[in-house]
């Protein structure tokens, strides 16, 4: 894309892309990263297990030399013991095994986590050109593996120079000591040694691992083109967005609607607006909008709530300033709480005259409206 539009890749990759590229197998990975725990974690295996797995693959070896003379004409005994010895010596590795298993699994975790892609592994004929492959040679990337195999070799060599230095008397002493206590030394000394030249690899793999990162998120960089084509993409046609939000929309009318037979008063403009209030005596909250509309909508609301008998009183400011102050499922505003407790003390007076008898209490005039609240619809719509 970017080849063919002359636009620089300057955008960083969408979450989109990288979950694509994820899918690929396209994570950012250090070899250096990988190598180094792989090598430290050994050499500390070494160092916990090294004395007990050369001692015991000792005795294994002297055990499994010494066959007894009936042994040696049984077929079937020679090979019990060969699968006997070849049990005990995985027995006596299995600790480090298991330790160097852990940490291969739980390497790549530090650096792009696991990734399982057949499409990682699978034939490509491009890999296969030679220009392209000598681009990748020579490429940043190229130079960078370059960098790294002689910063190893320099480092490592000095590392084993310094450590067979320090230890020369040491390696030379071991001819004098018993069999047993040499092979214990040994296996000491080659674990130190093993762990210090292993320690080098922290300096290739700090540097190495950065550059991985910087060097994936620049391979993924988009164009401002191709992240404007993923958002059309993503989000959708235009055509398809104004259908979907009808049908949101309508979905939100349905509901509201199936709301107002719950509620306890209907507040309207008169013919303009429509509020529908509910209150839980019982309860701590203010009364609650269960459903507002205006013109056809409020139209259906005042048809729903005759069919249910809930209460309509026309109220033309009130009604106003809660349609313009309030949203379906919010509590009115504080300073509507007087008007609307009126008008929910002249309801409740009216429903006990409905069953009880008696004379029908006044409907409330004038309500205590806030400035503030009255002037928050269109000059228009207020007057309607």
């Amino acid at each position: 894309m970017s080849e063919q539009t002359g636009q620089e890749r300057t955008e960083q990759a969408t979450p989109k892309k990288l979950l694509e590229s994820r899918k690929k197998g396209q994570v950012p990975r250090s070899k250096e990263l990988n190598s180094m725990a792989l090598l430290m974690a050994a050499a500390g295996g070494f160092l916990l297990f090294g004395e007990n797995v050369l001692g015991g693959l000792s005795d294994l070896l002297k055990n499994g030399l010494s066959i007894k003379n009936a042994q040696q004409l049984d077929g079937n005994a020679i090979i019990e013991h060969f699968a006997e010895t070849a049990l005990n010596s995985m027995l006596i590795v299995t600790p480090l095994f298991v330790l160097l298993t852990v940490v291969v699994l739980l390497t790549p975790i530090g650096l792009g986590g696991w990734s399982f892609s057949l499409k990682a592994v699978s034939f490509k004929l491009e890999k296969l050109d030679p220009i392209k492959g000598i681009g990748r040679i020579f490429a940043l990337k190229g130079l960078m593996e370059l960098l790294k195999v002689l910063a190893k070799f320099i480092l490592v060599a000095s590392m084993s120079a310094l450590i067979i230095w320090s230890v020369i008397d040491e390696l030379i002493g071991l001819g004098n000591e018993p069999i047993n206590s040499a092979l214990a030394h040994v296996a000491q000394l080659c674990a130190w040694a093993f762990l210090a030249c292993s320690s080098v690899m922290i300096i290739i793999a700090a540097i190495d691992a950065p550059f991985q990162l910087w060097q994936h998120s620049k391979e993924l960089k988009m164009t401002k083109q191709e992240v404007k084509d993923e958002n059309k993409e993503t989000d959708g046609r235009p055509e398809v967005k104004g259908r979907i939000r009808a049908m949101q929309l309508e979905m939100s009318q349905r509901r509201m609607m199936e709301a107002v037979p719950t509620a306890d008063v209907i507040i309207t403009n008169p013919t303009h607006y429509a509020v529908a209030l509910s209150y839980d005596q019982f309860g701590t909250k203010a009364p609650v909008v269960v459903a507002k509309g205006a013109d056809n909508i409020a139209m259906q609301i005042r048809i729903i709530a005759d069919k249910n008998e809930v209460t309509i009183v026309s109220s033309p400011p009130l009604a106003r300033a809660l349609f313009a102050s309030t949203e379906i499922d919010q509590e009115i505003p504080g300073g509507l709480y007087v008007a609307v407790a009126t008008i929910l003390s002249y309801v409740y007076q009216l429903k006990v005259v409905n069953i009880n008898g008696g004379q029908k209490p006044e409907t409330p005039d004038e309500l205590p409206i806030p400035e503030e609240l009255q002037d928050l619809l269109k000059p228009e719509d207020a007057d309607q």
